[in-house]
């Protein structure tokens, strides 16, 4: 048994959905969450940026954090840096990419599975890669949402404006019909009910969230790392930006687990920057 954290990391406060999962699943595990808020979102960031801030997060969590575990909790950073880290650490790395892919597999009925994410992931060819690794026979078809991650961390989820954006960014995948959709942003659960009022009754939306939670435990059961029984321990919530707005929205969409939070230093020195929101189509 080993009662050490697991590491969680996303660009600001779309891993949450991962963290909340994890906390459901995982009673006994203790979670260390870095949202990186200073610097988010990542979608429009270079490639080598991208990497290097999650190494430098990575290497936090398992030098000084002491994690047993990471779990990139960001597509985009999964998209780009995976890889990387899982060869520089010797501590499980999960992404979200793989199960998020193959739950949304097992639930389509026509073989035709959309994907959305933000303009690195989608630019990235990361899903694509990823269901001919895994064999998957549904075709793929993916959409960038640049705006959607701005909307969620203004708290803005049910507004009009976000409808008519997510009206204008998802007619594609409406087009090629597909039946299934995967919601391949770790911030877009936030926004499931203005996408399924878009999308239709009849197309399965699929979060990443649950089916990454049920790998970690199957790795924690797999090496013997799962923590002792007992009383759920204190999670601690880490933030490289304000720490009064990522409390204030964080608490919001995670629950009354993150009632506080520690600043982080991080030594990249860009800017926060935003993507571009795609113009709504005039009616």
């Amino acid at each position: 048994m080993d009662d050490r954290p697991i590491g969680v990391f996303d660009s600001g406060f779309g891993g949450l959905t991962v963290a909340r999962a994890l906390i459901d699943l995982l009673p006994h595990e203790q979670l260390v969450y870095v949202g990186d808020t200073g610097r988010y979102p990542y979608g429009p960031r270079s490639a080598a940026e991208i990497r290097s801030f999650s190494q430098e997060i990575a290497h936090h969590l398992v030098a000084d954090e002491g994690v047993k575990m990471v779990v990139v909790a960001c597509n985009t950073a999964a998209s780009f840096a995976l890889a990387g880290l899982q060869a520089r650490h010797t501590v499980p790395i999960v992404g979200v990419i793989e199960p998020g892919l193959r739950a949304a597999a097992r639930a389509t009925r026509n073989g035709r599975v959309g994907v959305i994410g933000t303009v690195g992931t989608i630019a990235s060819g990361a899903y694509q890669r990823a269901a001919a690794e895994l064999g998957l026979t549904a075709e793929v078809h993916c959409a960038a949402c640049p705006g959607f991650v701005e909307f969620v961390e203004r708290g803005e989820t049910g507004s009009d404006q976000v409808h008519v954006l997510a009206e204008r960014l998802l007619a594609p995948l409406s087009d090629v019909q597909v039946d299934t959709l995967l919601l391949g942003c770790t911030h877009y659960p936030f926004l499931a009910r203005t996408i399924a009022d878009v999308m239709g009754r009849d197309v399965v939306l699929v979060s990443s969230a649950d089916e990454t939670a049920f790998d970690v435990r199957q790795i924690l059961e797999a090496t013997g790392l799962g923590a002792r029984g007992g009383a759920g321990r204190e999670h601690r919530f880490l933030s490289s930006g304000d720490i009064g707005w990522f409390v204030e929205m964080g608490g919001r969409l995670l629950g009354p687990e993150l009632a506080s939070a520690e600043p982080i230093g991080l030594n990249g020195t860009s800017q926060p920057v935003e993507e571009p929101v795609a113009s709504p189509r005039s009616n």
